[in-house]
């Protein structure tokens, strides 16, 4: 970017990164227009055959049915890549995409918010070696705003359609109006993944996010949750313990309901629902029935089924109630610090200054510089001397990367030694 071109930035409020320009082009249609959805396993070998023919990233994305269906699992999976053109693959009708990763192995995958659409890739099969993360990309390069129809806007020129990603991709037959928004979405994915490698390259950057990509690709699949029940919307307003039992009791039996019928566990019954009934504690089908989500609408079966629930917790001894708050091994939440230790309550506040302002400096998210977790448990249990090294190990220790730990480890040693 020229002088005029940041001084222009600058008198626009705009980071260096998303310059002002003319207004976006509108992106109606694919080129090449709006592939047949493959659903059947011939059609699937033609696009496997295709893809592997190909050169170059090939772009990925995956569209779910969060919202309507239960778990996070694959309604259409998206891919394009040079000499292969744009498909739309069926995963329910072709629940076995393993031949395609098989594939595409050696190649570059490149996705928008990889961690979203992994989790359902790997389900079916589909395993990256090496991605790009356009969205991981453009925080790191100074992004405000990083949403894939914003990044195309902002470094491409396009604007892309945007009515139908909260829609229920596991509708069929998919309306033609969402298999182009879903063509849409890896029509510029490659050239975005260009446009975002170079303007790293120019910030120095690039090592950076290609450690972070590497990072990702190498995660082992995410671990279950322990004791899920607990991120129940509104639990903070739970005390009692009894209540708690209420929440976890009702909370499984809507996750057994949503489970066996393939709704989203909101469609079955909502956290605020589940709340009222804990704080209320009902005695009877008849006081649940005028609680708030027990509505009219429901009827005595339903009603007889959650109350079952809410009676099973009011029947437990007290040795199996649940503690109030979710245990772990980590540091306490920071508004505890300061009556705990009030030592560590200033090495944190004095951390937290430093890696922001060094985040500021280098024109990225506080969270990419340095997770706000691994600073936490840094400033808990500090190494005993303190030095450059020994920092450098314990972020090591707590899983920073080695860019993270080159960049911070001198800001942390000195904020470590003011705030003991």
């Amino acid at each position: 970017m020229t002088d005029a071109q940041q001084t222009a930035a600058a008198d626009t409020g705009l980071a260096p990164s998303e310059p002002s320009g003319p207004a976006p082009v509108p992106l109606l249609a694919p080129r090449e227009g709006v592939p047949p959805v493959i659903a059947d396993e011939a059609g699937l070998a033609g696009v496997v055959a295709a893809f592997a023919a190909g050169s170059g990233p090939v772009a990925v994305d995956a569209e779910r049915a969060s919202g309507y269906r239960y778990g996070q699992r694959a309604y259409l999976v998206q891919l394009r890549r040079a000499g292969a053109g744009t498909a739309l693959i069926d995963p329910v009708a072709c629940p076995d995409l393993g031949p395609l990763g098989r594939a595409l192995a050696d190649a570059e995958w490149v996705l928008h918010a990889a961690t979203q659409d992994l989790p359902c890739l790997r389900d079916i099969g589909m395993v990256p070696s090496r991605l790009f993360d356009t969205e991981l990309a453009g925080r790191l390069a100074g992004f405000a705003r990083v949403g894939l129809g914003v990044m195309v806007e902002t470094v491409l020129g396009y604007s892309l359609e945007k009515g139908h990603s909260a829609v229920d991709w596991s509708t069929r037959p998919l309306p033609e109006p969402w298999l182009r928004y879903a063509a849409l979405d890896v029509e510029l994915l490659v050239d975005l993944r260009d446009a975002l490698e170079e303007d790293l390259a120019r910030q120095g950057k690039l090592d950076w996010a290609l450690e972070e990509f590497a990072a990702i690709a190498a995660a082992p699949p995410a671990q279950p949750r322990k004791d899920p029940w607990r991120r129940t919307s509104g639990v903070h307003k739970v005390r009692r313990r009894r209540q708690l039992a209420i929440v976890r009791e009702l909370w499984t039996a809507r996750d057994q309901v949503a489970q066996r019928r393939d709704l989203s566990p909101g469609k079955v019954l909502s956290d605020a629902a589940i709340i009222a009934a804990a704080q209320a504690a009902p005695a009877d089908v008849r006081a649940l029935a005028g609680l708030q989500g027990f509505g009219h609408r429901m009827g005595r079966k339903q009603l007889t089924h959650w109350q079952a629930a809410v009676d099973r917790a009011r029947a437990l001894p007290e040795d199996e109630l649940p503690q109030p708050g979710q245990p772990g091994s980590g540091p306490p939440p920071p508004r505890a610090w300061q009556e705990k230790d009030p030592v560590a309550a200033a090495r944190l506040s004095a951390a937290r200054a430093a890696v922001t302002a060094h985040a500021e400096e280098l024109r990225l998210p506080q969270e990419n510089l340095l997770a706000p977790d691994v600073v936490r448990r840094l400033c808990w249990e500090p190494p005993a001397d303190g030095g450059p090294e020994s920092v450098a190990e314990a972020l090591r220790a707590l899983g920073a990367r080695e860019w993270q730990i080159a960049e911070t480890t001198q800001p942390l040693t000195r904020a470590l030694a003011a705030g003991a």
